[in-house]
Formats: structure tokens, sequence, C-alpha cells
């Protein structure tokens, strides 16, 4: 008799569950193996006693048409579109993100926005002087010096844990927009009448936190598709196909068809029989960023309006800050919020090495010191560990990623998504725009239009 190939999804976060959710759709047959004991990965809602907080700083924005009906189709009422704004905190102010030229004047004074204009009009002029294909050439030639280096660099190089002359124009994502020539020039003649629109502050957003996302995919997976606490210990291949995956070290499950979101390097070493070294080798050379996330739970109504806040500066040892009770009222009690707070790091280095209890008290204080807490107001706090956060994009990233892919390329039942598995920084509703772009591939290929007779 005919069957179509079965579908083995290694990895729960949200690029496996966009694919799983597409290959549901296409009434194709999958297994999602997920080494936790939810799904979800880095976007899931967690619990503090009567708080819910997610595990990242996460939001939808309707990037693709499709794709978003897709989400509201299947968690109906339980999403809304809300309109909450970014800030940046720079010296005791708060400044608009995307940067928005009548905030910063506002903000800076004429003087600072007059020297950031001219560079803009210089950095205009002079295109070639700055290209060295770095972020840190990207970024003068958008914002100025000035501008670049109060907000972009500092930040930048305390986010990714390296000097911005080292790291890809990648980084930036689209957020680099709406802060060019014409732009700045408009809105200092002009003033805020004539106010851009390029703010990031229109997303969609579950009621019940974003993990209401990876639960309801889930749900409409089936739990039958589902495995958890099912780690990924080792993939067999016979040079042209991967053959059978090891789950915990102890279960060999043969495979049709893999798609791994595993991490790149991860996924090479699990290999057997290994790669040629030079490409494990390659591997190796790319790095992820390790997060720290830091709850504090307070006795009081609110801290401050925004969906997120930056902190650019050396002075904090998070990079970003975001109050869950302003993208849902019932992320917290009446009357109480919390604040989370992600620390970046690299593992093995000295943020990453502190105890839990040192990164809660030196995130407690700095709050403290700039009057977002008091200690009277705490009543509890936590500390989570996400290693492989997310890709390093360094220079130079994208051609190892590429003769990666190109070593892979021979293995006939092979598929790479996801941001860990792709090696790409990217969000939500891209992974989801992935998941679906990969089961449209799958269904083009001779082994599922032409299903296999055994």
């Amino acid at each position: 008799m005919k069957t179509t190939p079965h579908i083995s999804i290694l990895g729960g976060g949200p690029g496996g569950l966009g694919v799983a959710f597409y290959a549901k759709k296409a009434s194709l047959p999958f297994t999602l193996y997920e080494a936790n004991s939810q799904v979800g990965g880095n976007a899931r809602t967690l619990t503090y006693k009567d708080f819910l907080f997610d595990t990242g700083a996460h939001r939808w924005h309707d990037k693709f048409a499709d794709i978003t009906q897709d989400l509201l189709e299947l968690l109906g009422n339980d999403i809304t579109k809300i309109h909450v704004p970014s800030q940046i905190f720079y010296r005791d102010r708060y400044i608009d993100f995307p940067l928005s030229p009548f905030n910063l004047l506002t903000n800076l004074g004429l003087g600072k926005c007059l020297q950031a204009g001219i560079e803009l009009i210089l950095a205009n002029l002079n295109q070639s002087k700055l290209t060295n294909g770095s972020f840190e050439s990207f970024a003068l030639r958008a914002y100025g010096r000035t501008i670049a280096e109060v907000f972009l660099l500092n930040y930048s190089e305390k986010l990714w844990g390296r000097p911005c002359r080292l790291l890809s124009p990648s980084i930036s994502g689209k957020r680099l927009k709406g802060l060019n020539l014409s732009t700045f020039l408009k809105e200092i003649f002009q003033g805020k009448k004539s106010k851009t629109e390029h703010l990031d502050g229109a997303f969609y957003y579950p009621k019940n936190g974003i993990g209401m996302i990876a639960n309801r995919m889930a749900q409409f997976c089936g739990t039958q598709n589902i495995e958890t606490n099912a780690r990924v210990t080792k993939l067999y291949h016979d040079g042209k196909n991967f053959t059978a995956i090891e789950i915990n070290g102890a279960k060999k499950v043969p495979v049709d068809q893999i798609v791994s979101t595993l991490p790149l390097p991860l996924l090479l070493n699990l290999m057997e029989p290994a790669p040629e070294k030079a490409i494990l080798d390659l591997s190796r050379s790319l790095h992820f960023r390790n997060l720290i996330l830091v709850g504090v739970f307070l006795d009081k109504p609110t801290v401050n309006r925004n969906a997120s806040v930056y902190f650019p500066t050396s002075d904090f040892i998070f990079s970003r800050i975001y109050e869950p009770r302003n993208r849902s009222r019932r992320m917290a009690p009446e009357g109480k919020t919390s604040l989370l707070a992600e620390v970046p790091c690299s593992p093995g280095d000295e943020t990453w090495n502190l105890k839990d209890e040192d990164v809660i008290k030196i995130v407690s204080d700095q709050l403290s010191k700039i009057g977002w807490i008091t200690p009277s107001e705490l009543i509890g706090t936590v500390a989570l560990r996400f290693p492989y956060a997310y890709p390093i994009l360094e220079l130079g990233f994208d051609e190892k990623v590429a003769a990666i892919f190109e070593s892979l390329k021979h293995f006939q039942n092979l598929k790479l998504s996801g941001r860990n598995g792709e090696f790409k920084y990217i969000h939500i509703h891209d992974l989801m725009k992935m998941g679906k772009d990969t089961v449209q591939e799958l269904l083009q290929t001779p082994a599922f239009s032409e299903p296999l007779m055994v």
C-alpha cells in the first residue's frame, strides 16, 4: 500500500511548532520531539504565585497577512491588537524606540540634534568611507556617530557581547528604520505635527501571555503527535539519509523525514557517523548568546507605560526590561505588577557563572537606584536561565553557515528550520512563516507528492 513519509520534528520551540502546525493543516503524519516538559522553547508563559510572565519580551507583528490570519483563527477572542510603545532609558529620560527625530530633539536638546543632523548629512554624502560591512558602519551611515554611539553601538555591544565592528548588520533585523535624512529634517523643522509614523508600538498579544500561542498550537497538533521530555541525543545516517534518532540516550527511533530546529552546531555534534572535522570546526566557530531572566514581583499597580524599555549603557547589567501587565492586565493580580529583566551573557563568562541570588540582587539594586522599585514593594523574585537564547551574527557568519548548509545538502531527508536551526535572528511571526514554507517545500518533493510504496 502507499504511505506518506513520517516527519520527525526536532525541537518544540516556535520554529518546531510552526512546522508541526502546518504539517497538521496539510494532514501530514509527524512527531515533534521536545527536550523539556512543555513546548514553547523561549516563548512560554510561566507563573509565580498569581502572576503570569513570559520567558522573553515577545510580541507578534502583523508582517504576513496569511500567517497572522492563521494565528487569529487559532486564538480567536483570546488575542487582541494592542498599542504599547517601547522606549530607551538614557540619563533618566525616556526616548522613543525606534528613534524619532522630534523626540530626540525634545530629550537631547537643539545643539545635540543639530550635531546629529550634520553627521547624518555627512554620512549620506560620504557613505563609501563608512562602509566596512559591519554593523558599526551600517549604524553610522543610518544615524550618524552621535546617535549611533549613544543608542545603538553601546546597546548592541552589551546585548551581543562583541564589539560592533565585528558584528554583521543582520543583527538589526528590520528595526533601523524611520530615522533617515528626510524624516530627520521633516520633524526637526516642522515639529511634532509632522512626526512620522514609524514607532513600533502596535502588535498582537494573547490575553494570558505569549505562551498561549504555543499551547494552542500544541492542542491543534494533538498530544499524540508530541513527545516532551524527549531529548535528541544522536542522529544516525548512512551518508545520504538520516535513518534513526536516539532519544534520551536510550530509545532508537527510525525516521523517514527530519526537520531540525536544534542549534546548528548541536545538530552536527549529534550526527553518527560524525561529519568531517573541517565542518565540525566551522560549526564550533558559530556562537550563541545565553540569557538570564530576572523577575521581580511588586505590590504596586504599575511602574511605567511601556511594553519594553531598553538600557544601552553599561551602568545596568540588563539590556531590556518589560512589564507584563502593560501587554495584558491578566498578567498580574489587581493592584500589583511585575518587571522582567533580560541579562545577556555568554557560556562561561562572569555573569553566567553568578549565583541566582547574586544576579537578582544586582538587578534589584539597580532598579531601586533609578526609583522603579523599593524593598518594601517586593513580593518575590525569580531567576531563569536560557542557553542558546539567540545566535550571535558576527561578521562572516553567513559564509560559515552557507558552507555548513552545503555539507548537509546531500542528505535527502533533512530540512532545517527555526532561529537556531538556520542560525537567523528572527521573531515568532517569522518562525511561523518559516514553518509554513518548510511544509510547502516538503509537499513539492517526490517523497510527499508521490507517496512511497511499502
